[in-house]
């Protein structure tokens, strides 16, 4: 089984809302407050299978608020609308990263399917 790249470098950017990360790898991403909030891996968010998955609406203007490290294999991440529950695992993270764009346009679609249109404050 091959082992997951781990963060060497985790940078909160309170203005911008954006987790950047650099992986031991030397793959670097940054991932929005809101994409990490719809892809919490809570069973709240996930369920307890892909078809218990519930979309989240109303999360454009979610922010961090807090990051804290749960061992050496992930952390947890304090959000502005009181979600604190699932743990970002190293692997999860990065598989994130790696598929940022099509888990992004994938939300962004299940939202339009749902009639539901985004709206940003611009802060």
């Amino acid at each position: 089984m091959a082992i997951s790249p781990t963060p060497t470098e985790i940078k909160l950017h309170l203005k911008s809302k954006f987790l950047e990360i650099l992986f031991d790898n030397n793959k670097k991403c940054m991932l929005s407050a809101e994409f990490l909030r719809v892809h919490s891996p809570s069973a709240e968010v996930q369920g307890h299978s892909p078809e218990q998955a519930i979309l989240q609406i109303g999360k454009e203007n979610i922010s961090i608020i807090n990051i804290k490290a749960v061992g050496n294999y992930g952390i947890k991440i304090f959000f502005s609308d009181s979600h604190n529950t699932g743990i970002f695992s190293w692997s999860y993270l990065y598989k994130l990263a790696e598929n940022y764009e099509i888990m992004w346009f994938d939300y962004i679609d299940k939202l339009k399917a749902a009639g539901y249109e985004r709206i940003e404050n611009e802060n």
